[in-house]
């Protein structure tokens, strides 16, 4: 039986500043953000009732937005308090919270200067990004063919919807093959990230390893594993790690709001096992945003 439909929800969705029932909060068809791509978007994720670094998914949002060339019409604290807000209406204590902003349809063309930007923010109850068997082993990844673009090719450090559609290729074609995620290289080879979350790896050195965010996009859980590991006295280095380089990790895990942090078990035919540093990081991650124990239990 295949799962119910996003469009077939109950609840409320919140849309430039009212609620308005789930399955009418829709948009017109020629809107810009659709045929062009004019959309920046945030995952963020609630334990307890309370969205774990609201404030910092809300800037970054207006951020994106402003990368993308327009101002969302709303401050970090009207996003702040809509999110939370949605939670509320919702009754949704641990879930998944998605603000959206978009050009609209008043222009129909790549010029888009007249089009009203949109906002709205959709909440859901979602447990982890991937099943509990998968990050108890570790998931598995694939090589994309599709590369990570320059800073001059693609606003990069942008959460711009445009930028997902090689990640939905690579992992449409990862799955196909019988893996859980896709990893991808950037433009000039070097390891980067999976499709939806940055990725660490230790090298029998006692040191976290991690891809420098230069032409993708700096986590916001990425930054939190990086303070975590510091807090714990593991030295973090962000550098070039090579593909060639990943035959000599012994741990591997990626990071996101959505993937949490999950371990990898295998890379293409290279295998690795989930060590003591991916264990202490994700333990200490999941105290630090709130997990219930039983959360714990059935993500280990």
């Amino acid at each position: 039986m295949s799962a119910p439909s996003f469009a077939e929800h109950d609840g409320q969705i919140w849309y430039n500043g009212e609620f308005t029932d789930w399955r009418k909060a829709n948009v017109h068809i020629l809107t810009h953000g659709l045929h062009y791509a004019s959309s920046v978007f945030e995952g963020d994720r609630a334990y307890g009732g309370k969205i774990f670094k609201l404030t910092q998914h809300s800037q970054r949002l207006i951020d994106s937005a402003k990368i993308l060339g327009f101002d969302i019409p709303y401050s970090v604290e009207d996003i702040d308090e809509a999110c939370r807000e949605t939670l509320r209406i919702n009754n949704i204590i641990d879930g998944y919270v998605r603000p959206v902003a978009w050009r609209g349809s008043e222009m129909m063309g790549i010029s888009a200067q007249k089009n009203k930007i949109n906002l709205a923010i959709a909440a859901w109850q979602w447990p982890s990004y991937f099943s509990p068997e998968a990050r108890n082993k570790g998931i598995s990844l694939s090589t994309s063919k599709w590369l990570r673009p320059a800073t001059a090719s693609a606003p990069v450090h942008a959460k711009a919807a445009g930028l997902y559609m090689i990640c939905t290729l690579s992992k449409h074609a990862a799955e196909d093959a019988g893996f859980e995620d896709a990893l991808m290289l950037d433009y000039r080879g070097h390891v980067a990230e999976a499709t939806g979350a940055n990725i660490f790896m230790t090298f029998n050195d006692g040191k976290l390893h991690t891809p420098t965010p230069d032409c993708f996009l700096n986590g916001i859980t990425r930054q939190t594993v990086i303070e975590l590991a510091q807090e714990k006295g593991i030295e973090v280095i962000e550098r070039t790690i090579m593909p060639d380089e990943l035959a000599k990790a012994d741990q591997v895990f990626l990071t996101g709001t959505a993937a949490e942090i999950t371990p990898v078990g295998r890379i293409d035919d290279i295998t690795y096992s989930v060590g003591e540093i991916t264990k202490s990081i994700r333990e200490a991650y999941e105290i630090l945003v709130g997990k219930t124990p039983e959360e714990n239990i059935n993500a280990a």
